[in-house]
């Protein structure tokens, strides 16, 4: 029976190499294009809830861009820190703020910050951005267009950034779901939408397309807005399409591993389903998987290192990291199991608000 059992999980684990691997050729499938002028003009937008620290850091690597036309639209939800000060310091004409008084019955915070910002944008795309993340450098933003402009017609852009920060133990656990979550290469050829997604922290769509469907208002009362709008969209035929921006944009997710937990906290319970019985079969199989290899034979150990190894190279984290692979692992169950009681008890809250 052990020897079974530990060839199954050795057949997952080959599966689970197979999606990381062509997820990685389906990033590089084509060449990165070269911008092309004139430029589409741009709204960037911008949810801000207390990240005074966090825009210091964004807004000036935008606003240095050598790009001809974009604006940035950034929506205060009802800080409690400086961020409005921060925003209101910059009397640049291509940046406009707005500050609202929390959300209304019926929607989350940043759901509503997106949707009530996008009344205020004039482009012809709009670029979503998470408040925490930092463009590379002066060229990051017409590399970032020029990879949106040449997808197939009826696309929506997602993408894979650098992550960086603190917290990685747990960060690092991220890109390594993106990769394995979804075989990317299968999105657009079937129709299920249970395999579409968008990352939120970086998210691309023409400006009509998102006035026609209005993704936000679709989904204004879910904490994982940004997987539903991939499904919501892709359910219409806009499909989500994986970038590689590495090179083009940072995500600076949390400035310390508690920090990082109590993010993570809020939604992994929602990631496994948000249900009793899905949550009991992801943490059955996240188990099996990554946490009792070396109990069920020793020579499943390296599958364990081989396999956020694959993701940790590719997302640039350092050769420690991998080292530390099982614990990362243990850490992520432990999270799960956290978020969960945390769910079900109703205790998850975030930024000075509950969520439930």
């Amino acid at each position: 029976m052990g020897s079974q059992l530990a060839l199954i999980v050795a057949s997952i684990h080959i599966g689970l190499l197979v999606i990381f691997f062509s997820n990685l050729l389906y990033l590089r499938r084509r060449p990165r294009p070269q911008p092309e002028k004139p430029h589409p003009f741009v709204s960037i937008i911008i949810p801000a809830r207390n990240e005074e620290d966090n825009l210091q850091r964004l807004l000036p690597s935008i606003l240095s861009q050598n790009y001809e036309t974009f604006e940035v639209i950034v929506y205060d939800d009802d800080s409690t820190d400086g961020t409005w000060n921060v925003l209101s310091s910059y009397k640049d004409a291509r940046v406009h703020i707005f500050k609202g008084n929390g959300p209304p019955d019926g929607w989350v915070g940043k759901v509503h910050a997106l949707y009530q910002a996008t009344k205020h944008a004039s482009g012809t795309h709009y670029l979503f951005l998470d408040a925490d993340t930092e463009l590379a450098d002066a060229d990051a933003l017409s590399r970032l267009v020029a990879q949106y402009q040449q997808l197939p017609a009826n696309s929506v852009m997602t993408s894979l950034p650098r992550y960086k920060g603190n917290g990685l133990l747990v960060v690092s656990l991220l890109p390594n779901a993106i990769m394995a979550g979804i075989p990317w290469y299968l999105v657009r050829p079937f129709p299920a939408s249970s395999l579409g997604a968008l990352n939120g922290q970086c998210w691309m769509i023409d400006a009509d397309k998102y006035k026609t469907h209005e993704p936000h208002k679709a989904v204004a009362n879910e904490i994982l807005e940004d997987v539903l709008i991939g499904r919501y969209l892709k359910k219409l035929g806009i499909t989500p399409t994986l970038v590689d921006l590495r090179r083009e944009l940072s995500v600076y997710m949390y400035s310390s591993f508690p920090d990082a937990w109590r993010g993570f906290r809020k939604n992994a319970f929602l990631l496994s389903g948000g249900h009793v019985l899905s949550f009991l079969f992801i943490v059955f199989f996240f188990s099996i998987v990554y946490i009792f290899p070396p109990v069920i034979a020793l020579w499943l150990l390296p599958f364990v290192f081989l396999n956020k190894w694959v993701t940790d190279r590719h997302s640039m984290f350092p050769f420690w990291l991998t080292l530390c692979a099982p614990l990362s692992f243990i850490l992520g169950l432990t999270l799960q199991l956290d978020s969960a009681w945390h769910h079900l008890s109703g205790r998850v809250s975030w930024k000075g608000r509950s969520i439930r």
